[in-house]
C-alpha cells in the first residue's frame, strides 16, 4: 500500500490534497455536506490506489530488433511482444521503451487491456545519424487506473543492442593486382602454360589416390607417377586507418575522422566480398585478425571507433610490416587510410613499403589542397617509394579514386606479363 500511495500521479495528488482540505473546512465550518464531499474525493486515489496494488497478473516481454547492424541513416524497426502470462485480465497499461536521443528519443504506447493468456504486438522506427552502438530497453510498464489518479512502475531487464555502423560508399567491381598470395605451385598456371598432359607430375606415394596417375608420365618414365596436388594462391591483405586526433580536423559528420572511418568500412567491406582475407591494423597496431566473420567484426569495429591520443604512427607501422597473408612475409595487398601527415610521418609512412606487395595510400585531405601542401606533397614522398596513392576530400570521392588506383595496379602488371 505505501508503494502504491507513493505511486500517485500529480491528479491523484490533488484529489488527496482536496480531499483533505475539504474535511478540514468541514471540521472548522460545522458542514456535514462539505465533510461528505470531502471523504468522497480523498477516497478515489485511496481506492484506486488499493485496487492497483493488488494487481497480480503477470507480462511477458520480447524483442526483436530487424535489423541489429545498419548504416548510419538508415532505419531499423522494433518489434515489441507483450504478453499477459496470468489467468487475470490486464487492465490499463502504459507501455515506454526506452530509446536513445540520437535514436529518436522514448517510445510510448498505450494498452487498454489484454486477456489472460494474450497479447499485444507493438512496434516503432528508430534512425541515427551518428554511428555507434546503442542500447535498446529495458521496458517500462505503468500500471493505472481509469481516472489516472494512481501509476505504479514495473521495469523489464531485457535491453538489446544496435549498431550504427558508418556510411558504406559502394565501389566499382574489380580487385587490384597484387592481392594474391600464397605458396607452393598453382595447378591452374601449370595447366594454362602447357596443357593438361603436360603438367609436371612426381613420383607415387604409398596412399595416393589411383585416380591422380599420370598415365602419359608413367609410360614415359616406366613408374608411377601422379599429378601434383592443386594448391591454391591464398588472397589475403591489410587495411590500415589512422585514428590520431592529430591528424584530423573538424567536427560532426563532415569531419576528416569521421570521411576516414566511412572509407576504411567502405574498402574493407568491398574487398572482404571479393574474396580477400583481410585483417585491420590501426596506429595502435592491430585490431583484427584474420577471419571468416571479417565483414561484420570490422563494422561493429568502426561504428565505436574513436580518436586515439597516440601521437606516433610508429606501433601501427611496425604492425602494419608485418606478416600480411598467412602464406607468405610481406606480400599481398596494403592499404592504407591516412589523416594529415607532416613530412617526417610521411617519409615513416613511405618507408614502410616492403617486399613485393601492393601498398595503396588512401588520403584524406579535408582541405581540398591540389597541390604544394598536404595532398601534393604527401603524395609525391609516398609515390616516390612504390605506393599508389588517392587523395580524396570525403568519402563520396572513393569510387573514382579506387577506380584510378585499379587502372594504375593493372598497367605495371601488363608490363610483366
Amino acid at each position: 500500500m505505501k508503494r502504491a500511495l507513493g505511486g500517485l500521479t500529480t491528479r491523484g495528488r490533488s484529489f488527496v490534497a482536496a480531499g483533505l482540505t475539504a474535511i478540514a473546512c468541514a471540521f472548522v465550518l460545522g458542514e456535514r455536506d462539505l465533510l461528505r464531499a470531502g471523504i468522497l474525493v480523498l477516497s478515489l486515489p485511496l481506492l484506486s490506489s488499493v485496487v492497483v496494488s493488488r494487481t497480480r497478473y503477470r507480462l511477458a516481454c520480447a524483442r526483436r530488433l530487424d535489423p541489429p547492424r545498419l548504416p548510419v541513416g538508415h532505419e531499423a524497426r522494433v518489434d515489441l511482444r507483450l504478453e499477459n502470462v496470468s489467468r487475470l485480465p490486464g487492465g490499463l497499461l502504459l507501455v515506454e521503451d526506452r530509446v536513445p536521443y540520437a535514436l529518436g528519443g522514448r517510445a510510448r504506447f498505450v494498452v487498454d487491456r489484454i486477456e489472460p493468456q494474450g497479447s499485444r504486438e507493438l512496434g516503432y522506427r528508430v534512425r541515427s545519424d551518428v554511428r555507434g552502438r546503442y542500447r535498446v530497453g529495458p521496458l517500462t510498464v505503468r500500471l493505472a487506473d481509469p481516472f489516472g489518479l494512481v501509476e505504479l512502475v514495473r521495469s523489464f531487464s531485457l535491453a538489446d543492442r544496435l549498431t550504427v555502423t558508418p556510411p558504406i560508399v559502394d565501389l566499382p567491381a574489380g580487385r587490384l593486382a597484387g592481392g594474391w598470395t600464397g605458396g607452393g605451385e598453382s595447378l591452374a598456371r601449370a595447366v594454362a602454360a602447357a596443357g593438361e598432359d603436360d603438367v609436371t607430375p612426381r613420383e607415387y606415394r604409398h596412399g595416393d589416390d589411383l585416380r591422380r596417375v599420370h598415365w602419359r608420365s608413367t609410360a614415359r618414365r616406366g613408374e608411377l607417377m601422379v599429378r601434383r596436388e592443386e594448391q591454391h594462391w591464398r588472397s589475403s591483405g591489410t587495411l590500415f586507418l589512422d585514428t590520431r586526433r592529430r591528424a584530423h580536423v573538424g567536427e560532426g559528420p563532415g569531419a576528416s575522422f569521421e570521411q576516414a572511418v566511412s572509407v576504411a568500412a567502405s574498402l574493407g567491406v568491398h574487398l572482404s566480398r571479393t574474396g580477400l582475407g583481410l585483417r585491420f591494423v590501426t596506429d595502435a597496431g592491430e585490431t583484427l585478425p584474420h577471419s571468416v566473420s571479417f565483414e561484420g567484426a570490422l563494422l561493429d569495429t568502426l561504428a565505436v571507433a574513436r580518436q586515439s591520443a597516440v601521437r606516433s604512427l610508429t606501433p601501427g607501422l611496425a604492425a602494419l610490416g608485418g606478416r600480411v597473408g598467412p602464406g607468405r612475409e610481406g606480400e599481398g595487398l596494403v592499404i592504407a587510410v591516412f589523416g594529415l601527415l607532416d613530412p617526417e610521418e610521411a617519409r615513416a609512412v613511405a618507408s614502410a613499403r616492403r617486399g613485393t606487395a601492393t601498398y595503396v595510400a588512401i588520403l584524406v585531405d579535408p582541405l581540398g589542397s591540389p597541390d604544394g601542401s598536404f595532398g601534393g606533397a604527401t603524395a609525391r614522398v609516398l609515390r616516390a617509394a612504390g605506393w599508389r596513392v588517392a587523395v580524396v576530400a570525403s568519402a563520396a570521392e572513393l569510387p573514382a579514386a579506387w577506380t584510378a588506383a585499379e587502372q594504375t595496379a593493372e598497367e605495371p602488371a601488363r608490363g610483366r606479363t
